[in-house]
């Protein structure tokens, strides 16, 4: 018995799957994804080259969240792209980080490549209580890292609430 076959979401029936709820508003990304999930359903446990190859960049830059009570900061990996050739726009609470990843080779010098160029977006939507007008951003050594500010209203407006053990 296959360890696919103990878990209980993605069987044929089982509407209890744990899904990650996409923020992206890209309608062909959405498509993309449940396309995935589709031929994922259809032919469970079949993970070919060709679609290693299709998945491997569809989430480019990586992205690293984190937040405290005074600000959210978001590091995207970027190697091989100048910071000239990244654009980064926040309008109604929703960051977009798009650029281009440039190849530094010309087409008939290739022989074989696994390298990726081209046009790239990832957008996040942030939460209420965000400083826009504040915020700066960095590059250095292919990291690209941003830090939003908490408002005050909503540094105030945070609580925490204590966890008793029983």
């Amino acid at each position: 018995m296959a360890m696919r076959d103990l878990m209980p979401w993605g069987q044929p029936g089982n509407n209890n799957s744990v899904v990650a709820q996409d923020q992206s508003n890209d309608p062909v990304r959405s498509l993309y994804r449940e396309m995935n999930r589709l031929f994922d359903d259809l032919f469970p446990g079949y993970r070919g080259p060709a679609l290693e190859q299709l998945t491997r960049y569809a989430d480019f830059p990586k992205l690293e969240i984190s937040e405290n009570d005074k600000e959210i900061q978001i590091s995207a990996e970027l190697p091989g792209v100048h910071e000239d050739d990244v654009e980064i726009t926040l309008e109604n609470q929703l960051l977009t980080i798009r650029g281009e990843k440039k190849s530094s080779v010309e087409e008939k010098d290739k022989g074989y490549s696994e390298r990726s160029y081209g046009l790239f977006e990832r957008r996040i939507t942030l939460p209420a209580g965000t400083e826009a007008d504040k915020a700066s951003a960095s590059f250095g050594n292919g990291v690209l890292t941003l830090k939003i500010p908490r408002s005050a209203e909503a540094i105030e407006t945070t609580r925490h609430i204590p966890i008793n053990a029983k």
